[in-house]
């Protein structure tokens, strides 16, 4: 593992280069594109009940929008303020006073509302309760809360319980605290939502790498030759990026993005806090390479199949030094021909040849990927693929150079390093070794069986009674599974059947007003910023910040949710109460110095400002990997089944103007489109006679969506649609092969939404489904 250390923050080039510049038109006057300002003091007047403390927040506290790790209005990869209109929108949840009691008084009222309205209520104001046929939520104490709570666990076999965790601004001591009770109480059905969007990530940096995290830093993307984006539109889900993408293009880096869609934030973007880029924004992509919805491992299968029938392309001394299945490879991708790849990948031999050739060019690169890769069934090998890469030319373990899968959330990187995942325990896999070296720091035995995964948690509600894994209490801290899940309707279906549903969290949604067998119990939970004795988030490179408690309004009943989880424990089993007590959030951090080695410092991190980066700069410095051999393995990896007919289109899910579920806008200020517009190729619109702004229907086995035609820059037999609205359109008990995690991709048919609805057969839509032999399993 990478021992070098961090050296502090690039001094910026705000020199002007008007060679970059998108527009010559000051501050984007008619291009599509954020207006930061209005946002900024749109921001402002939320939050005008509480100014003084929005400010505190943004100058003291870690940032608890995406996982760049922003301490204050600073980072450690550039100088300068650092802000982004996503942190800003977040605010409003951690400064908004209580909502009124009046909202508690009828149920069908909240409902009524989506989830953006609910959030505009307020803060959760204390304990609730509701029970089936009521129409109202019962106010109750702590106590009783919480007894009830325990006394349900207590009636349960440990395996019909299971623990959910979101990434809503929580803090390493809640997922080692959580972690923790979990095993405790005699399960090992717990999730997190960083494992949902990169669990494959880690499966395959381990099995390629021995690492699970990214192996560089954000300040290797500045001055590196090539930066590639893998299915990641940076500049959309961590703004802050584009100020990195900024300083690499003046210092020469080539942007390279590979995706089914021409992003136009990738390709434009207008920086604010940078007086050139905000004027004339920026040109961040040199190019784009537009494969198939699921067609990276073919395009990637051609890169290697080109270097290997190329001179210099491949770095054959760190290859016989640093790497084991070369020849393996060879042999694979040589059975390839190029039709194939080309027809999977949707790229012509020729421009796989071009990425082939820029990268054998350059002495160094960084890949970052994201959802696009990983939530596919393949989505491990797709990780795999870009990892080859990096190996076979040597960008591993040095300075610019390395891979990246960048989090989307504050803080989730250490969510799984924490142990709140049903495949690690802290500091390493579920496996003997680890188990026996946690059960002595701990205490108590911990259970040897798997635990599910979230959507397998979902899909056993509804399993018949008696079977052991019926799960019938589900405690979450924070998170929607109406809006997050595939198949809504089917996740409404079992939310309903569970006997016991707890939400902790500080705000309603929609799914907190969904009915229970039993009981509904809502738990007010604190904000990073209350936490008591503070807390800390892990950041994508794996920077470990204090974030400080910060003074201002409290919600009076609200309450710390590590603390939360150890008084419900202590209920349980009183009797070993000892064994989980913390009395505050500095004992859980010299905890977890000692639970994950690799953490070795948290325990010293006490003001703003602390942190530390676990690891070094690099993982696999000098190419030396933490595997059994010390190698990085090379795997020959098979083309996916694409399974696509004529007629029907590959569709992905796209995020804009929202942050997870929370929509901010009913407007996607990249391109404009409507939160039920579908993104399709003007080409493929025109050969089905739909006009742009049309009315369209796209279905297939799982589901039907109505929205309305938006031409748009994406790869010819693709289509993309906004998440969550699209989320009925995928299939539900589709899983990642090695990781777990639900499919968030499918085939379906389009069609103009009149013609569909003039089909007097019911069963039309199933008939032309079976036309097409469709079949997305």
């Amino acid at each position: 593992m990478g021992k070098t250390k961090h050296t502090g923050p690039i001094k910026l080039n705000q020199r002007p280069q008007p060679s970059l510049w998108a527009s010559l038109l000051p501050m984007g006057v008619g291009k599509i594109k954020p207006h930061h300002l209005r946002d900024t003091l749109k921001v402002m007047l939320e939050n005008k009940d509480q100014l003084a403390y929005a400010y505190r927040i943004l100058t003291q506290g870690v940032c608890d929008g995406c996982a760049l790790g922003v301490s204050g209005l600073h980072d450690q990869t550039l100088t300068g303020p650092h802000l982004c209109t996503t942190r800003l929108n977040v605010l409003r949840l951690n400064t908004m006073p209580a909502m009124d009691p009046k909202w508690l008084e009828d149920v069908e009222e909240l409902r009524k509302m989506d989830s953006t309205e609910l959030r505009k209520l307020g803060r959760i104001p204390y304990p609730l309760s509701r029970k089936p046929g009521e129409k109202k939520f019962t106010r109750i104490s702590w106590n009783e809360a919480l007894e009830r709570i325990a006394r349900k666990i207590r009636s349960l076999d440990p395996k019909q319980i299971a623990f959910y965790l979101t990434a809503r601004g929580i803090t390493n001591e809640v997922y080692y605290t959580a972690a923790k009770v979990a095993r405790f109480l005699g399960t090992n059905n717990i999730d997190n939502a960083s494992r949902i969007c990169h669990s494959p990530s880690k499966t395959a940096l381990k099995r390629s790498l021995g690492i699970g995290a990214s192996s560089c830093s954000y300040k290797d993307w500045i001055g590196t030759d090539v930066l590639v984006f893998w299915g990641s539109v940076a500049a959309n889900n961590q703004p802050v990026s584009t100020k990195y993408m900024y300083a690499a293009k003046k210092a020469g880096t080539k942007i390279i993005v590979v995706n089914p869609y021409r992003e136009p934030a990738m390709e434009n973007y207008w920086i604010p806090s940078i007086w050139e880029s905000a004027l004339f924004g920026t040109k961040i992509a040199d190019d784009f390479y537009q494969v198939h919805i699921g067609g990276d491992i073919a395009f990637i299968n051609g890169v290697i199949k080109h270097w290997f029938e190329m001179e210099d392309a491949i770095n054959w001394e760190f290859v016989s030094k640093h790497t084991n299945g070369v020849d393996e490879l060879r042999s694979h991708v040589a059975k390839y021909d190029w039709q194939t790849l080309e027809q999977s990948s949707g790229l012509s031999k020729e421009r796989m040849y071009e990425f082939a050739r820029l990268l054998a060019n350059a002495k160094s690169a960084v890949f970052v990927w994201s959802m696009g890769l990983t939530q596919h069934r393949f989505g491990t090998d797709n990780v795999s693929q870009v990892v080859n890469l990096a190996l076979l030319r040597g960008f591993i373990g040095r300075e610019h150079c390395g891979v990246m899968p960048i989090r989307g959330h504050s803080g989730v990187q250490g969510s799984g390093e924490m142990g709140a995942d049903p495949f690690v325990l802290p500091g390493g896999e579920f496996d003997e070794e680890n188990i026996t070296r946690l059960e002595q720091i701990w205490g108590f035995p911990i259970p040897r069986w798997q635990g599910d995964t979230i959507g397998q948690t979902i899909e056993n509600i509804l399993l018949p009674d008696g079977h052991e894994r019926k799960v019938k209490l589900l405690y979450t801290s924070g998170g929607n599974f109406l809006e997050t899940m595939p198949n809504p309707d089917f996740v409404r279906q079992a939310l309903e059947q569970l006997e016991l549903r707890v939400h902790q969290d500080i705000i309603f949604n929609t799914s907190t007003l969904l009915d229970a067998k039993e009981e509904v119990i809502i738990l007010p939970a604190m904000t990073r910023y209350e936490q008591p004795g503070g807390g800390t988030s892990t950041s994508t490179e794996r920077m470990v910040y204090f974030s400080p408690e910060i003074d201002g309004p409290r919600i009076e009943e609200a309450r710390a949710e590590w603390e939360i989880y150890v008084d419900l424990a202590s209920r349980v089993k009183p009797e070993q109460k000892h064994l989980i007590e913390f009395q505050n959030a500095q004992q859980i951090r010299d905890e977890i110095a000692v639970a994950n080695r690799n953490y070795d410092g948290i325990q010293h991190l006490r003001k703003k400002g602390d942190l530390f980066q676990w690891g070094g700069a690099w993982l696999c410095e000098g190419g030396i990997c933490p595997t059994p051999d010390g190698r990085g393995n090379l795997i020959p990896i098979e083309l996916p089944e694409l399974r696509k007919t004529e007629g029907s289109f590959f569709v992905t899910t796209r995020r804009g103007k929202q942050f997870n579920s929370m929509v901010y806008s009913e407007k996607d200020p990249f391109n404009n489109a409507d939160r039920y517009d579908i993104l399709l190729n003007e080409e493929d619109a025109k050969s089905l006679h739909i006009r742009d702004g049309e009315p369209i229907v796209v279905y297939n086995r799982h589901g039907m969506m109505q929205g309305s035609a938006k031409y748009a820059d994406v790869k010819r037999g693709n289509i993309a649609v906004y998440w969550p609205e699209g989320n009925v359109l995928i299939p539900k008990g589709v899983y990642e092969t090695y990781a777990h995690i639900p499919e968030y991709n499918t085939v379906a048919i389009v069609e103009k939404a009149e013609h569909y609805h003039a089909q007097k057969d019911q069963n039309y839509a199933e008939k032309r489904i079976e036309e097409l032999e469709l079949n997305v399993e």
